[in-house]
């Protein structure tokens, strides 16, 4: 039945994965390879495995779980302990002589059995009953055991086969260290036996504190060889570990030659304890290298190393090399000296007897120094065990070391070259170049479980694979992956030393996969890092217009055969190339084929490729071709110079003015030769070289080589004065002069202007190195001290009269010889304590030109001591305060020190400030907290009065003496604690002192105690899954101290892969005085087997958490059982569940419903399904019915899956046999009902019929008609229709008009509201005073408390209503345009107050619907300002297209003027809904007095002569913008049909009339023609006469008549007396259109705009293409916030993003075009915007919208795309949501560029004006606010209130 078995295995072991796997279901202890089958044979727990090569299983076979117990002895069927025990397999060995496999398992004290080598399942020995001669193994997990098959002489010299075994110590085994173990029962000894008893190897009393640890154990030349780490077994050695490597003879069953070397791997033997080995030849390079290296030995590649992994105490590890040769040498030099010199060496003791508690001398026969060779094995002379001492160990340094344990070595040699295949505990397999700088250069492919890597680690025979064992799986993997590579820079850069780059192949590949890979440079080895490169070419650059030949220089060309095909190919031009001696000869493209050189370049580069073969690219470059025409581009003042001095060799043609190729065959004057620059024709030396702005300076200049340009004229210019040169003519002496330029210029104080000079008749350039600087005084010099601190070159003066430094020919007036007296504008600090000693910085103006000018500073009347060097002129003075002589420094103080600052300058001038200076002291009061950890690290708060007195810089804090780090200053101190220094923690209790300045010091005494830092003492759990989210409890002491407690995840620092360390942050969840809590941190895997270090932050203190391991994420099979009930038990399986999780953290859900997770195995996770029938988890899935599937989803910590879906089983409870009477009667019973009726009402509908049926076929023929019609026009429609609305172009406003228009123009002022016209009324004596105290109040406004305050002051007001509070939203936003960063920090504050009170007390959806609240408005004006660049570049474009494409669509039909009502529309109230005949003209208009051009105009005949003035204005004037053209009233419109004109208007002598109503006058009315010519005329009101006929008099009074007036069509209702007989009303209702008919225009009109309609919606919710910044914060915003709040639902989320951009923003300018463009927009087009805007809106909502009839057709209309657009919203929400976050900074900074550039253009001293009225409108609200206050008492608000209101109502007040 095997075969069963092995097709579940393989159907089991079934992977993914690209590489070979087995899984086992338990822990693999050994594995081992036949050498000659290649089969695997795996030992595991309770079971063994046979695999073929590609690791699929052949045989299988249990080994446990068995009945046994340690206290047993075997067999165990009497035994009353024995349990259920797993058997760990301890040895595998195979004997393939004899075919047969030994297995060694801890069942039954270590008894093995042998099994067969062809089938594993078949058992050849096995018997317990032998006692305690056969057991072998250790019966101890943590037990390690090796052996090696060896053979037995005995006195007879028979030969019987053994193996030795050599184990540690068990608390139950057999104290034999080494044994050697006979395979047969034979004379007295039975299977297994230990044949030998006599050696002290094998049994002594102490050896069970040596702890040893069997890593390897291998045969060699004789000798076996065991690896093994232990103790010293002194009282006093401890626990630590040394390793040693033990060799006897093998024929030596006496154990004689038994010897101990110490290994030591480091200088310090840092690394003690060895982990595995692996013995392998070396291979040429590394031998090299470890020959010269001097520290080995002489090594050759034939002699064998012993590869060897260590680890240190500290958990690192590292690789250690040592040649057998140099372990034999110095075995030979121990035993030798035991031998001959008495055990020393260097008269030093050599040697010692371990596991021995005699001290006795060893040794002490001094036999011949020959016999170590002769007696090598031994024998009686020798004492027996021996051992190194340290001092004679073999030493050597690591070739690598790693953070983190290694576990596993294997070796191979490729091309000479040895690898390291290094495994580690978290499961990879690392790849070392063993050269003579070994590095790591990858790691081996598949997927990484996290589990550690088994020592036994494979290659298979043909040593192309290796085999990766870990706990449960083991892997065959390639040992390269050349071929991946495609290239040769990607194959060369893996630094593989399996890999090489195959020239002629053009492949990756092993070196004996590539042809003539001999051959030099045919394969390129990977860590040479080199491939074929092309080093020159000749010649090295060819001119654009010649064709020649190419040598192509490449050193590392391969060998090129005879048969073997070599081309070049430049660009896409392939031609045939010769080769000789590493050159390549090739032939250039024709010019024809060359590129044209690129603009502001003066050559062309090709790609050049050496191909071979097929087509296969050996190595490529790039070769210029330059083009001599071209390098005048570089520099178009100096044509002549930049085209010889270029590195193309050009020569110049002064005559032609051209620069051509070297050419030596052409000569003369007027050729310049290449690098000859003096001799081009130029013009030179300017003077003079400085020139002021705005005053002409003559400047003159000389020429050179000029000959052939006599009495020529020339022009000179230059860029910045463009259309203004000058001429000048040829002048023999060859100087020059023209009288200069008023320069303008004001962005720096000196720019270089050059010149350009031009030959008048030809216009072409003549070289000019014309450069002088260009100046203006006024920049950076805005006071008269500054302005004379310039340099006197400039003749830079101060003219008084202009109030500016000008050039000193500019200044009418003379410069007075002393500035205006200084004036200080701020102090900085205000406050300063009374004994002085700080630095005051004064800001002003004219405070002196050097700093000796400064002759006296004196604050509040002390003098003040100036620090002349940290003077700047003219605007700062620093200075240091002294102390105050008055009573006011007594406590308590006297009257307040305040006053004035006054600084004296050069000449008795003084200054004063208008702001105090306040002398007092701080009174600090209180310290919390009042203790904190030594370590340092806590943050204390200072409290009192006046802390803010000096500057931040002044106060110097100190605990106890220990600084304290300031952080913040202001009405209260904080600062972090620094190391405490003190013997004694926990402290006394100590004062924390105040310095300010250098004189004063304030203690708050006995204020702060330092204690123990916190100690952690234990934590748990100690493992994680990388998604983190684990709960963590850390438990220990003083935690109630630490404010800042953070788990911490840094990766390892010995990762290869050179990333800059990322840290992973959790900040503690909970926290009392004994417990922390944590969520571990999820974690970013550069690769899946990078580990990391996992940190414990408490401040200042760090606690590495060693132990604590990061575990890959499990990985879950899909889910195969989907039906369940609600009394199921769910399984699901997958890998690696238990790795960081347990059954009570893991969660599970079937749908929303929760389910116990009862079980938790590594592969398998047991459910118990829901009680009750869940819903679906997700809000979309809400509306699942009950059959529908639910998600099953496992949580992990953060990390969830959705592992598959289940179903619940339906249930049928009731019978069958009661629902089909149940359902069958009442359908009966309602037939017969159904019947009856239907005969009556039948009966009566027969009656009806005739009389509706005669109205029907009229309505039918009327119907008819109209929808052919309709059908025609929409066809007509579509087919005439084209795409074409290019303008010349968009006629954006500018910043300014935008914000007016989006802020302003909605309120009731409308265009006239001051803040649009900027214009306020403010008598002229009083606006500098305005001007003063409205700066005042923006600073006032800039206090973040006085503005929350004044805002709620007003909201609080009943009669601040929402119109007031929107137009003080859009005040404010002006107001404060300069400082946009703290707007949006206001925006923010007021934000999360709205948020917290809709969250928690209305509906949190309403939020930001409508602009109720100041702040909504705010928002809404922050978007505009915001998002207008992003209109500009982006959404303008296709907005602008919509609103002409409407505009156009509109305008081809009918629209009536009076009704405002249009046949083509989008909205069905404003559809014209009658059939108005009409028809298309041209008109030839011409603009009376802009000449005899005429411009085609089309019009309808049915449009009144305001339409077709409008119509004629919008073409003619079609390039400017709507507010530059002539208004309708202001034109008038004349035709001329004969000799005589005639004015055209609405109404006149000659309008129709019908009844009481007139319609208005068409162009039909006045029986105009097509191609008709029309005069437009300018009026004036004045002469308006003019234009009209005689009869203008009668005209007024006749259309001053109360007459009603139509256009197409009149209104409905109102019917005329004529008509309102029966008679005629009959004949209306059958000529009387069905208006519903006409709806199917809406289509045409729809269809038509769909493409406008889509690229606006694209554009704007697109988060693919550029996202404005404040877009993606603002979201990011509102998702931070609603993750703070439980009740707040995802779709809560989407409609307060739609509130603040889609319907705040958007639908605004969608609405008003004329907010961004300068455009007009009529009603009529605003109706269909309408539609469009409100299709926006809907498409922003969550709700679904049902259909019906019922439903309005603007609905109806783009139901179809609706949830296309839907989808629109929904994508860009989540791209949004996927972004990089924009920070605070980034925001900040971009907020900060737009007031920069827009704010110089706002009205920002109306809108302070404006703001202030409701300052004063509700003044004692305001002041009432600030004065409860405190925060704002402390900054006396109330009062800078009162001084505003004082200085802007002219009020006298007592301040």
């Amino acid at each position: 039945m095997a075969w069963r078995w092995v097709l579940a295995a393989i159907l089991a072991t079934s992977s993914l994965s690209a590489f070979n796997e087995f899984t086992s279901d338990t822990l693999i202890n050994n594995v081992v390879q036949d050498p000659i089958t290649s089969r695997l044979y795996v030992g595991t727990v309770n079971a063994l495995y046979q695999l073929d090569q590609s690791l699929l299983p052949e045989a299988r076979t249990r080994t446990g779980p068995e009945l046994d117990n340690r206290q047993c002895t075997p067999p165990v069927t009497s035994c009353e302990e024995a349990v259920e025990t797993d058997n760990h397999n301890k040895l595998l060995l195979i004997h393939p002589s004899k075919d047969i496999l030994i297995v060694c398992g801890s069942l039954y004290r270590g008894i093995c059995s042998l099994r067969n080598l062809s089938n594993v399942e078949q058992v050849l020995y096995f018997n317990d009953n032998k006692g305690e001669k056969s057991y072998v193994a250790s019966a101890e997990e943590s037990v390690s055991v090796v052996g090696v098959m060896s053979y037995y002489f005995s006195k007879d010299k028979e030969n019987f086969t053994v193996f030795l075994v050599a184990k540690g110590y068990g608390s139950h085994d057999s104290t034999k260290l080494i044994s050697t173990r006979i395979l047969q029962d034979i004379q007295d000894w039975v299977m297994f036996d230990s044949i030998i008893e006599a050696s002290a190897v094998q049994s002594n009393p102490f050896t069970l504190r040596y702890l040893h640890d069997f890593r390897h154990v291998f045969k060699d030349e004789g000798f076996v060889y065991f690896l093994f780490s232990r103790t010293l077994g002194a009282q006093d050695s401890g626990t630590k570990n040394f390793t040693f490597i033990s060799r006897m003879c093998e024929n030596d069953h006496n154990y004689y030659s038994y010897t101990e070397l110490q290994l030591n791997c480091s200088a310090g033997n840092k690394y003690n304890k060895v982990q595995a080995a692996y013995v392998a030849l070396p291979g040429e390079a590394l031998a090299k290298n470890m020959s010269s290296s001097g520290q080995y030995g002489p090594v050759g590649a034939q002699d064998k190393v012993v590869f060897v992994v260590f680890s240190s105490d500290d958990d690192s590890s590292a690789v250690c090399m040592y040649p057998l040769r140099a372990i034999n040498q110095r075995l030979v030099e121990i035993i030798g000296a035991c031998y001959s010199t008495k055990g020393q060496i260097n008269n030093k003791s050599a040697v010692y007897s371990p596991y021995s508690s005699k001290s006795d001398e060893l040794c002490k026969i001094e036999n011949e120094k020959g016999m170590v060779t002769t007696q090598r094995c031994g024998a009686e002379f020798l004492p027996s065990p021996l051992a190194s001492r340290a001092e004679f160990a073999l030493a050597t340094n690591p070739v690598f070391t790693k953070k983190g344990l290694m576990t596993a070595v294997a070796v191979a040699v490729e091309t000479e070259h040895a690898v390291a295949f290094l495994g580690t505990t978290l499961g990879e397999v690392l790849k070392l170049h063993l050269s003579a700088s070994p590095e790591v250069y990858g790691r081996a492919p598949g997927e990484n479980t996290g589990d550690k890597v088994n020592k036994n680690l494979l290659f298979d025979t043909s040593l192309t694979h290796l085999y990766i064992t870990t706990e449960k799986k083991i892997t065959k993997v390639p040992v390269q992956a050349c071929h991946l590579k495609t290239d040769c820079q990607s194959c060369v850069a893996q630094k593989d030393p399996y890999c090489g780059w195959c020239v002629l192949q053009g492949k990756c590949t092993r070196k004996g996969d590539c042809p003539r890979a001999e051959d030099d440079n045919t394969w390129l080895w990977s860590p040479n890092q080199q491939c074929v490169q092309i080093l020159a070419f000749n010649p090295p650059n060819l001119s654009c217009r010649k064709t020649q030949q190419v040598v192509i220089d490449i050193p590392s060309l391969p060998k090129i055969g005879p048969s073997d095909i070599i081309e070049c190919r430049f660009g896409s031009n392939t031609s045939e190339a010769v080769v000789m001696d590493q050159k390549v000869t090739c032939a250039l493209p024709d010019p024809v084929n060359i590129p044209s050189t690129p603009d502001k370049q003066d050559f062309v580069t090709m790609q050049v490729k050496i191909l071979v073969n097929d087509g296969i690219e050996v190595t490529s470059s790039e070769y210029k071709f330059y083009n001599c025409a071209a390098t005048v581009r570089k520099s178009e003042n100096t044509p002549c110079i930049a085209c010889v001095t270029s590195e193309w060799q050009c020569q110049w043609n002064a005559q032609d003015h051209t620069c051509s190729d070297r050419d030596d065959s052409v000569d003369g004057v007027h050729i310049i030769k290449a690098q000859q620059a003096d001799s081009c024709p130029q013009f030179e030396n300017p003077d003079p070289h400085l020139i002021p702005v705005g005053h002409p300076i003559p400047i003159s200049f000389q020429g050179k080589n000029l000959d052939i340009y006599k009495d020529h004229t020339f022009k000179i210019g230059t860029e910045l004065m463009k259309h203004m040169e000058e001429e000048f003519t040829f002048n023999e002496g060859l100087k020059f002069n023209f009288k200069g330029y008023e320069f303008s210029y004001d962005k720096e104080q000196e720019v270089n202007v050059s010149f350009h000079i031009k030959d008048r008749d030809s216009e072409k350039k003549i070289d000019s190195t014309l450069t002088v600087v260009l100046y203006n005084c006024s920049l950076g010099r805005e006071d008269c001290s500054l302005c004379k601190n310039a340099d006197h070159k400039y003749n830079c003066v101060w003219c008084a009269n202009m109030r500016s430094c000008v050039y000193r020919k500019l200044c009418r007036s003379q410069e007075p010889a002393q500035c205006p007296n200084p004036k200080i504008t701020d102090i900085i600090p205000r406050f300063g304590p009374l004994k002085g000693g700080i630095v005051v910085t004064i800001k002003g103006s004219n405070l002196g030109i050097k700093e000796e000018h400064i002759k006296k500073v004196t604050v509040a009347g002390v003098d003040c001591v100036h620090q002349g060097d940290r003077y700047s002129v003219s605007t700062s003075v620093v200075c240091e305060i002294g102390p105050v002589q008055s009573s006011a420094s007594l406590d308590p103080p006297g009257p307040i020190n305040q006053g004035v600052v006054e600084v004296e300058v050069e000449g008795g001038r003084t200054g004063r400030s208008e702001v105090l200076f306040t002398y007092r002291d701080p009174i600090p009061e209180k310290v919390s907290p009042s203790t904190g950890p030594a370590a340092g690290g806590t943050v204390i708060t200072i409290s009192g009065k006046h802390l803010d007195t000096a500057n931040k810089d002044d106060v110097i804090v100190t605990v106890g003496g220990t600084p304290c780090e300031v952080l913040s200053f202001g009405s209260e101190i904080t600062c972090e604690t620094g190391v405490y220094k003190g013997q004694k923690v926990p402290s006394e209790t100590l004062s924390v002192s105040m310095r300010y300045g250098k004189s004063t010091t304030k203690d708050v005494p006995g204020s702060f105690q330092y204690s123990e830092n916190p100690k952690l003492t234990d934590y748990s759990p100690k493992t994680s899954f990388v998604c983190g989210g684990r709960r963590i409890v850390c438990v220990g002491s003083g935690f109630n101290l630490v404010q800042r407690a953070s788990m911490k995840v840094l990766p390892s620092a010995d990762d290869f892969s050179q990333s800059p360390p990322i840290e992973f942050i959790e900040y503690a969840v909970h926290k009392n005085d004994t417990v922390l809590l944590f969520d571990s941190p999820a974690v970013n895997r550069s690769s899946e087997t990078q580990s990391f270090r996992t940190f414990l932050q408490l401040d200042k203190v760090e606690e590495e958490l060693k132990s604590f391991v990061y575990h890959p994420d499990p990985f879950f099979n899909e889910l195969t059982k989907n039906i369940i009930t609600e009394t199921s038990i769910i399984i699901v399986t997958g890998r690696g569940f238990s790795k960081a999780m347990t059954a009570e953290e893991a969660q599970a859900f079937v749908g929303d419903a929760s389910c116990k997770v009862t079980i938790l195995q590594d592969d398998k996770l047991f459910l118990e399904a829901p009680s009750t029938q869940p819903r679906a988890r997700s809000k979309r899935q809400r509306r699942d019915t009950s059959s529908d599937p639910l998600d099953l989803t496992i949580k992990f910590g953060n990390g969830e899956w959705v592992v598959g879906s289940v179903n619940y089983e339906r249930k049928y409870e009731v019978p069958l046999a009661i629902i089909i009477p149940a359902v069958i009667v009442p359908m009966l019973l309602f037939i017969a009902v159904s019947v009856y009726c239907y005969r009556r009402k039948s009966q009566q509908a027969e009656r009806e019929y005739e009389k509706v049926k005669h109205q029907l076929e009229n309505l039918e023929e009327s119907v008819r008609d109209r929808c052919k019609k309709e059908f025609t026009d929409l066809m007509i429609e579509m087919e005439d229709q084209t795409n074409d609305l290019s303008e010349a172009r968009i006629p954006f406003l500018d910043y300014k008009t935008y914000t007016d228009r989006v802020f302003f123009l909605p309120s009731k002022d409308g265009d006239n509201d001051v803040m649009i016209t900027g214009k306020l009324d403010i008598p002229e004596g009083r606006k500098v005073i305005v001007a003063q105290a409205l700066n005042q109040f923006s600073n006032l406004l800039n206090s973040k408390t006085f503005l929350i305050n004044f805002i709620k002051t007003l909201e609080g007001r009943p009669d601040f209503n929402a119109r007031s509070r929107v137009y003080f939203a859009s005040l404010l936003t002006v107001a404060l345009h300069g400082k946009l960063e703290y707007y949006t920090d206001i925006m923010r504050s007021l934000l999360l107050e709205l948020m917290e009170e809709y969250v928690h007390s209305k509906n949190p959806k309403l939020m930001l619907r409508r602009s109720e609240t100041v702040v909504e408005r705010m928002l809404c004006n922050w978007m505009s300002i915001c998002l207008y660049q992003f209109l500009r570049d982006s959404a303008g474009e296709p907005l602008y297209k919509l609103f002409k494409a409407i505009k156009h669509q509109v305008e081809k039909g009918p629209v009536d003027a009076k009704m405002k009502k249009a046949k083509y529309t989008l909205n069905d109230t404003g559809l014209l809904g009658d059939d108005v005949e009409y028809c298309v003209l041209t008109l030839q208009v011409l603009v009376h007095g802009e000449g005899p051009d005429v411009t085609p105009v089309k019009v309808l005949n049915c449009d009144t002569i305001s339409q077709v003035k409008e119509k004629i204005i919008e073409q003619v004037y079609r390039n400017l913008p709507y507010s530059q053209r002539p208004k309708v009233d202001s034109v008038a419109l004349e035709w001329r049909p004969g000799s005589t004109g005639q004015i055209l208007s609405d109404m006149d002598l000659t309008s129709q009339k019908e009844g009481r109503w007139k319609r208005l006058n068409t162009l039909a009315h006045y029986n105009v023609r097509d191609n008709a010519t029309l005069v437009l005329s300018r009026v004036l009101y004045t002469h308006r006469q003019f234009y009209q006929n005689q009869d203008s008099h009668e005209e007024k009074n006749a259309l001053l008549e109360d007459d009603k007036v139509f256009h197409l069509v009149r209104p409905a209702d109102e019917l005329d007396e004529v008509k309102s007989k029966r008679g005629s009303l009959k004949a209306k209702a059958t000529t009387k259109a069905i208006a519903e008919i006409y709806l199917t225009r809406l289509l045409s009109v729809k269809g038509t705009l769909q493409q406008f309609v889509d690229d606006f919606f694209r554009s704007v919710l697109c988060s693919g293409a550029v996202v404005p910044p404040a877009v993606k914060y603002f979201f990011d915003f509102l998702d931070e916030q609603a993750l703070k709040h439980d009740n707040v639902e995802e779709e809560t989320v989407h409609i307060w993003k739609t509130n603040s951009l889609p319907m705040r923003f958007w639908v605004n300018i969608l609405k008003n075009p004329h907010f961004i463009f300068d455009v007009h927009v009529t009603e009529v087009v605003d109706a269909s915007l309408s539609v469009i805007a409100q299709t926006f809106m809907d498409a922003c909502t969550k709700t679904e919208h049902k259909l019906s009839r019922e439903s309005p057709s603007n609905k109806l209309l783009y139901a179809k795309e609706i949830s296309t657009y839907k989808k629109m919203v929904d994508d860009y929400y989540k791209g949004i949501k996927q972004m990089v976050p924009v920070s605070d900074q980034d925001m900040n900074t971009h907020l900060a560029e737009v007031s920069r550039e827009h704010t110089d253009t706002l009205n920002t001293q109306a809108a302070l004006h404006q703001l202030y009225q409701y300052a004063s409108k509700y003044y004692d609200g305001i002041i009432q606010s600030l004065d409860e206050d405190p925060a704002a008492q402390s900054k006396q608000l109330t009062l800078r209130l009162q001084q505003i209101a004082a200085a802007l109502e002219n009020k006298v007040t007592d301040l």
